[in-house]
């Protein structure tokens, strides 16, 4: 019998950040493919600890709307 999706967050729970970043990515290789080249294990491991700390508390995180009407600014446009 497949895992509930509330099962497998708990199972996630219980990984690593690089791991989860790792599972990540490879499902979304799998849905949608790429033509980028795969991360690299230093930005994996990048990601991993980022995602740990906003989710820590240790750092805030940025709204994504924030974010959105700041890019045309930071990019030029």
């Amino acid at each position: 019998m497949p895992l509930s999706l509330d099962q497998i967050v708990e199972e996630t729970r219980q990984l690593p950040g690089d791991t989860v970043a790792e599972l990540i990515d490879r499902i979304m290789l799998a849905r949608h493919g790429s033509d980028d080249a795969p991360l690299s294990p230093v930005l994996r491991e990048e990601i991993g600890r980022r995602v740990t700390d906003i989710r820590s508390g240790r750092e805030p995180g940025v709204d994504g709307e924030e974010v959105m009407a700041r890019a045309p600014n930071i990019v030029g446009r």
